[in-house]
């Protein structure tokens, strides 16, 4: 069995490869090349234990704090973090309707406008600690509101009508 190898800070260089692959270059020598970055804890962890993974999907280190790492490191990680976990942000909510106990959504995104059902409300919506609420539609595709209290009043009372 092999210990696992920890990144802490600057012992590291980490450049892009290919899409959302990163080669990892450790100040003693060793290079790894194709890692693919990946949240250990995809909700709470969003830049704390960060595992990188060869080809095979074996873990070849996890980087503990994104925040550690020498300022072009930390970009490259964050890139590929954003890319792999593409979850588009509502920022406000134009319409919600309910038929069927069926809730339709129309709601505008840092991607554009996009409508969606959500089938079952108390399993397909969970808010967080941090005060961000993440979404689940019908076809599983996924959102995030990064923080209820920042969007307009009305957005608000249309997701949580008891604010």
């Amino acid at each position: 069995m092999t210990s696992r190898r920890y990144i802490d800070g600057s012992e590291v260089r980490i450049t892009p490869n290919d899409g959302i692959f990163v080669d990892v270059e450790f100040y003693g020598g060793l290079k790894i090349e194709m890692l693919e970055p990946k949240r250990l804890f995809p909700i709470s962890g969003l830049s704390k234990y960060i595992t990188l993974l060869d080809s095979d999907g074996n873990e070849a280190a996890i980087i503990r704090s994104v925040d550690s790492l020498l300022p072009d490191s930390k970009k490259t990680i964050l890139r590929c973090l954003e890319e792999y976990y593409m979850i588009p942000k509502i920022s406000r909510l134009i319409s919600r309707t309910e038929k069927f106990r069926i809730w339709l959504w129309t709601v505008e995104t840092d991607r554009g406008i996009h409508t969606f059902e959500i089938i079952n409300h108390i399993t397909s919506i969970k808010t967080l600690y941090d005060g961000r609420i993440l979404i689940k539609d019908a076809s599983d595709n996924r959102y995030e509101i990064p923080d209820i209290y920042a969007l307009d009043r009305r957005s608000q009372k249309l997701i949580m009508p008891d604010i």
